[in-house]
C-alpha cells in the first residue's frame, strides 16, 4: 500500500525538515504514493524538489475538500492556526500529526513518541500530538531506564539552540557573530538579550508561576507520555548560541539504585538512542555532532553523589529531526504498520 502525504506549512524549518528526511531515501512503512504542500499566501506558487519532482506549493485554506485524499498530513504551523486547521484535516477523512503546542495536552488527542508510548496513537481521533522537541529527546532516554526501575523524580536543565525559536534567530545569531567580528552594533529583533556569546534562561512566555512556557511543557508532557499524572518533574531551559542540537543535563531519582554500567546497557539496547560515554576519551554526546542525525545521543551516565538512588545524564539531538519532523514521520509509520489510521481502531501493536 502507497500513502498520500500532505504537509501543511511545508515551507517552514519542520517542513522543510520532514521533505529533507523523505528524499533521504525510502521508507518501507511510509511509501509514498503522492506528496501535496500547502502554505500561507506569502509562500504558495513556489516549487520545492523532492526526489527530483517539483512540488507546487498550494495556498492553505481551512477547507476539508483542500485536504480530500490525503492519508496522512503534517502541519507544522502555529498553536491558533492548527487549532483551526486539524479538526479540518481529521473531518477529510486523513490522520493528522500536530507539532504545535495546540493539542497537546488535550485529553482525547494522544502525545505520542513511537519508542516509548506506541499503543497511544490507536487511541486518535484523526488528530495526534507531537510533543515538544525538549520533551522528546528525554523521554526517548529515560523510558528504557524507567522500565527497568521506576523513575520518582526527574531535574532536567536544558541548553536549546536557537532553531527552536525559527530561522529568524539562527540568521540573527550569526549576524550577532559577524557584527561583532566587524566591531558594528549587534542587530537585535528575535530575542530580548543578544544570543551572541550569551545564554539566556527564558524560552517561552512567562507562566507567573516562576516558569517559562517551555518548562511547564517538559513537565506536562511527560506526565502525559509516561501516564504519571504526580511524576516530580522539574525543568529549567536556556537557550544558548547554538544553530542546532539541544542538549540536556538530566539528574533522576530510581526506585532502587542503579549502577551507571546497567543503565548504559540498557540504553544500548534501547530504540532511538545510541550511548556515547567514554570521559576518558573525550567522548560523550555534543550537539555538533548530534545535527542532521537522527538517534538521541546519551552520555557522561553516573551515580549521583547527592541521593543513594540518583542518576545523571547528558542528552542530546537534532531538534529538527526526531525533536520534530523524524517523530511525525515514524508517528506515520506506525500507524501505517498498525493500520490504525482510522480513529480508535485497537489492535496488536507493532512498535
Amino acid at each position: 500500500m502507497t500513502y498520500s502525504i500532505g504537509v501543511v506549512g511545508a515551507t517552514g524549518q519542520v517542513g522543510r525538515e520532514f521533505l529533507r528526511i523523505l528524499e533521504e531515501g525510502d521508507r518501507p512503512d511510509l511509501p509514498v504514493k503522492s506528496l501535496r504542500l500547502f502554505a500561507s499566501e506569502r509562500s504558495a506558487g513556489k516549487r520545492i524538489s523532492v526526489r527530483g519532482q517539483d512540488h507546487l506549493v498550494e495556498r492553505a485554506e481551512p477547507d476539508p475538500k483542500l485536504f480530500k485524499g490525503l492519508d496522512f498530513v503534517l502541519t507544522a504551523i502555529g498553536d491558533h492556526e492548527a487549532r483551526t486547521y486539524s479538526p479540518v484535516i481529521a473531518k477529510a477523512g486523513a490522520l493528522n500529526v500536530d507539532k504545535s503546542n495546540a493539542w497537546r495536552m488535550e485529553p482525547s488527542v494522544p502525545l505520542v513518541v513511537p519508542e516509548v508510548n506506541p499503543r497511544d496513537a490507536r487511541e486518535h481521533h484523526g488528530i495526534i500530538a507531537g510533543p515538544n522537541c525538549s520533551t522528546i529527546q528525554m523521554v526517548v532516554a529515560l523510558w528504557p531506564i524507567h522500565q527497568v526501575n521506576p523513575i520518582e523524580r526527574i531535574v532536567v536543565d536544558t541548553y536549546q539552540a536557537v532553531s527552536g525559536t525559527g530561522w529568524r534567530a539562527v540568521d540573527e545569531l550569526h549576524a550577532q557573530t559577524a557584527a561583532q567580528v566587524c566591531g558594528d552594533e549587534l542587530p537585535r529583533q528575535v530575542y530580548p538579550h543578544q544570543i551572541h556569546q550569551n545564554l539566556i534562561p527564558e524560552i517561552g512566555g512567562y507562566k507567573g508561576d516562576g516558569l517559562y512556557s517551555e518548562e511547564r511543557k517538559m513537565i506536562d508532557e511527560t506526565r502525559k507520555i509516561f501516564h504519571l499524572p504526580d511524576l516530580r518533574v522539574s525543568a529549567t531551559c536556556v537557550r544558548v548560541p547554538v544553530a542546532i542540537g539541544h542538549s540536556e543535563a538530566i539528574h533522576i531519582e530510581l526506585e532502587r539504585p542503579m549502577q551507571p554500567d546497567e543503565a548504559r546497557e540498557i540504553l544500548r539496547g534501547a530504540p532511538g538512542v545510541v550511548v556515547v560515554d567514554n570521559p576518558v576519551q573525550s567522548e560523550y554526546p555534543m550537539p555538533i555532532e548530534a545535527a542532521g542525525q537522527d538517534p538521541v545521543y546519551v552520555g557522561r551516565v553516573r551515580s549521583d553523589p547527592s541521593h543513594p538512588r540518583g542518576l545523571a545524564l547528558w542528552v542530546v539531538g537534532d531538534n529538527l529531526r526526531k525533536g520534530a519532523a523524524l517523530n511525525a514521520i515514524q508517528v506515520f509509520e506506525l500507524i501505517a504498520r498498525n493500520g490504525w489510521r482510522s480513529p480508535a481502531v485497537r489492535q496488536e501493536v507493532h512498535a
